[in-house]
């Protein structure tokens, strides 16, 4: 069964690179990508790198967007601009702490949840206090 694909975005890739490590340790299968920094490897976001990301792990399921600040987002949406308008339709950026929604994500993706579920998920996590 295909899974919803993860993104990890923030302005740091050692930040979405560590993220990265620990989910793929939660649950291998589900599709994982990040997007840290710019093309020059700076703090930042790139919407090119973003938009790969999401080609990388789009799946028939989709894919769920997770953004670090404010500015990410602006790229996000911009990358998803320049995807195919039927794949459009199969993203969902979700507004929720980059950490414990990719968390959620990774554990309702690897249940087989459908795309509005993981995003619900995610998105749940801001009501979540820490453990």
């Amino acid at each position: 069964m295909e899974k919803v694909g993860i993104v990890l975005v923030s302005h740091s890739y050692e930040l979405v690179r560590g993220l990265e490590r620990l989910l793929r340790q939660l649950n291998p299968a589900v599709p994982l990508a990040i997007a840290g920094g710019t093309e020059e490897g700076e703090i930042g976001t790139s919407a090119y790198k973003i938009k790969e990301a999401i080609e990388q792990v789009m799946s028939r399921q989709g894919a769920v967007v997770l953004f670090d600040l404010g500015s990410a987002l602006i790229n996000a949406e911009l990358a998803i601009e320049w995807l195919p308008e039927a794949s459009r339709e199969r993203v969902r950026i979700v507004d929720a702490p980059l950490v414990e929604g990719a968390y959620a994500a990774v554990v309702q993706s690897g249940l087989g949840g459908s795309l509005a579920e993981v995003a619900q998920t995610a998105q749940d996590a801001k009501q979540m206090g820490k453990l």
